[in-house]
């Protein structure tokens, strides 16, 4: 378990729940989305498995005042981004090495063995150029641009007025793309991937 702030174990949350089967869909529906958020955010090795309990031990505990209305995968994003923040505000070290990796999200098994290589290949070029990125502009950039949200879902997630969130991704946009061109001139920059409710 990770050594900030007050938490109880997964098991323990699951256990005192009233809503056990509840709480087990959630999880099974939304880990490998946890995981991958917290990935895109900076999260590594042995560390993804302990943060991503951290964001579901403190997802159950909100559960009750959730807003059911709302998508969850963006409130999900929305804790997982400030587990990171307090993790790094607490000076606590993120492991590199060591422990297995768990899969990016799975290649489509009718690919060839090449273009499975280069999706992934893509997928670790991605994730170099995030780290790049402040990480609250990497927030806004990843919930847009990978996980499809749209602004008004980013700004309630991260608490940030819409403004300051199409500010951030604008920012971000511009810095991505010139990380990607440094990269390999021939290669365009980011394109459009969320959901656009500025109209």
């Amino acid at each position: 378990m990770t050594n900030f702030g007050r938490s109880l174990n997964f098991s323990q949350v699951v256990s005192l729940s009233q809503l056990p089967d509840e709480l087990r869909a959630i999880y099974d529906a939304e880990v490998g989305n946890v995981v991958n958020s917290l990935r895109r955010l900076g999260a590594r090795g042995r560390d993804l498995e302990d943060l991503t309990q951290e964001v579901f031990v403190r997802a159950f505990q909100q559960l009750p005042s959730f807003d059911r209305t709302r998508a969850i995968r963006p409130w999900l994003f929305g804790i997982a981004f400030r587990v990171m923040a307090e993790a790094r505000r607490h000076s606590w070290k993120l492991r590199t090495a060591g422990g297995a990796e768990a899969p990016e999200e799975v290649t489509d098994p009718g690919a060839t063995p090449e273009r499975a290589a280069e999706i992934a290949q893509t997928r670790r070029l991605v994730l170099e150029l995030l780290e790049e990125l402040s990480p609250e502009r990497r927030a806004v950039f990843v919930m847009y641009e990978l996980n499809g949200d749209s602004m008004t879902e980013i700004a309630g997630a991260l608490g940030i007025p819409l403004f300051t969130a199409y500010s951030r991704l604008r920012v971000a946009r511009a810095q991505f793309a010139a990380l990607v061109r440094e990269r390999d001139p021939s290669l365009g920059g980011a394109g459009s991937g969320g959901k656009d409710d500025s109209k």
